[in-house]
């Protein structure tokens, strides 16, 4: 299935600011259906003088009329006269007679979409970017309560504001936060001054919650949240503005360890403010979670930070122990001891500087090569590492084992392969769909008769590779002189990349 962005922008008709509005709708998408208790069709124009359908919504708060999604689909032949109406016109048309649908009464109304030029602008576009086509049962028709009139009115308000390119508001926060509040949870609707016209069961119900125990229609929004939030020392800034109904953001209000989120709609007529929506929803369960998850990922960062001090402690102690060590068989057992765990240190390290447990493995490697710098220097000779590629993120409980065995395979080319002389270590990093491999070049002495070590350094990257990452790892000697090491570890072990 195509994205919205593809779709509308596959018809020739709409430019990027266009698919950009219609997204911003489209997050309302679900609103929209839920208090017209209706399904939701959103059409484009296309070149040849037609409309496709670009997304679809259906209700939670009724039974829905099309059971199979609209999208992709050019218009049906009986809502085309009404949409090119709504479209030529820029107004909104209601269909004259019940539109039949499978044997089922509807009520068809189209919406023309304008796009507003700027959020401090009020000039729309010359004409429609879109319409919008709702479709009500008829078949279920009965008398409607209160609320579902409140509901249908609120709708209606909302698609005499997209017909006039009022909503969304461009003026809304992006990035909505988890928890966001619907039509369901709870609803509030004010009038022009802040007073509660209108409260559903659930409004109520998240106020008496936290306190309030009287009736919210008729009384001033914020003046009962001001008496909910009394001795609190922190509130949110825009608070007042949302419980006006003045602006149209989100916020979250807690008291007697009840939290509930806000969001205020303004309601606009003819560019002036006459009232506003505020959705209501108890996320009590949800921000105790999201603490939960927060203290987590803070005691995870830490434990990082801790076995890195750890494991650096024992570097150190083995550094010194190899400084006093008077054989030299056992000073370099010692050192290379002490390298394999400042290579597991430097993972760590790099853990517990982010909240995410995949690691930036290139930024991992430059630190691991500043640790051969040192077995160079012990070996007086200089060597040029140089890293092409890019090995991405990796999973640490890939990226520890990855850097011990490339801190061995590096070493040896630098203790064996060149052999105190001066040289050149590569090291080829390549990432496809499929799997990662890794080249580790050296320009020096190669292997004896192609013969592989059999050291431990040798059975450590073979363990690491081929048990701990399900790989495989080749030794041959280059053409000419030098090593090449290649490692390939397939991709499903790289699923949590």
């Amino acid at each position: 299935m195509s994205t919205l962005s593809d779709l509308v922008l596959a018809q020739g008709r709409s430019t990027e600011a266009d698919v950009e509005w219609l997204h911003l709708l489209v997050g309302d998408w679900q609103l929209l259906a839920d208090l017209a208790f209706a399904d939701m069709v959103l059409w484009v124009p296309t070149e040849g003088g037609s409309f496709v359908a670009v997304a679809h919504a259906r209700p939670s708060s009724s039974a829905t009329l099309f059971y199979r999604d609209f999208v992709g689909q050019e218009v049906r032949p009986e809502w085309r006269t009404q949409i090119e109406q709504a479209f030529s016109t820029t107004r909104i048309v209601d269909s004259a007679a019940p539109d039949w649908y499978e044997e089922t009464p509807t009520r068809v109304r189209a919406v023309p979409v304008l796009r507003r030029l700027g959020a401090s602008r009020p000039d729309v576009t010359d004409a429609p970017i879109a319409v919008i086509t709702r479709h009500t049962n008829l078949s279920e028709a009965r008398t409607p309560s209160r609320q579902e009139l409140t509901f249908n009115q609120c709708s209606n308000d909302l698609f005499s504001m997209i017909a006039a390119g009022d909503f969304p508001d461009l003026g809304a926060p992006t990035g909505p936060r988890r928890g966001a509040p619907r039509a369901s949870d709870g609803l509030l609707r004010l009038d022009v001054d802040g007073l509660v016209t209108f409260a559903s069961p659930n409004g109520l119900s998240a106020f008496n919650r936290m306190g309030f125990a009287g009736e919210l229609e008729g009384e001033s929004l914020a003046e009962v949240t001001t008496g909910l939030l009394q001795g609190k020392l922190v509130i949110d800034e825009s608070l007042p503005l949302v419980v006006t109904g003045r602006a149209p953001w989100r916020t979250d209000i807690e008291a007697r360890g009840v939290t509930v989120s806000l969001r205020a709609i303004p309601l606009r007529d003819r560019g002036e403010r006459v009232g506003a929506i505020v959705l209501c929803r108890d996320v009590t369960e949800l921000r105790h979670q999201e603490r939960e998850l927060i203290t987590k990922d803070a005691t995870i960062r830490e434990i990082h930070h801790r076995v890195k001090n750890n494991l650096q402690t024992v570097a150190s102690l083995l550094r010194i122990q190899a400084r006093r060590t008077r054989t030299d068989v056992a000073r370099e057992a010692l050192t290379q001891a002490m390298r394999r765990v400042a290579s597991i240190a430097v993972v760590h390290d790099t853990l517990s500087e982010g909240l995410s447990q995949n690691v930036d493995f290139d930024t991992v490697f430059d630190r691991v090569l500043m640790l051969i710098a040192e077995v160079a220097s012990s070996h007086n000779t200089t060597v040029r590492p140089t890293l092409t590629g890019s090995f991405g993120a990796l999973p640490s409980e890939y990226a520890t084992p990855l850097a011990l065995a490339l801190t061995e395979l590096v070493t040896n080319a630098v203790e064996h392969g060149l052999d105190g002389r001066d040289g050149e270590v590569e090291i080829v990093a390549e990432r496809d769909d499929e799997q990662l491999t890794v080249k580790v070049r050296d320009n020096g002495v190669g292997l004896p008769e192609g013969k592989v070590g059999s050291g431990l350094g040798t059975q450590i990257v073979r363990t690491l590779i081929q048990g701990e990452l399900g790989g495989t790892i080749d030794w041959h000697t280059l053409v000419g002189s030098g090593t090449e090491v290649t490692i390939e570890i397939p991709f499903r072990w790289l699923t949590q990349a």
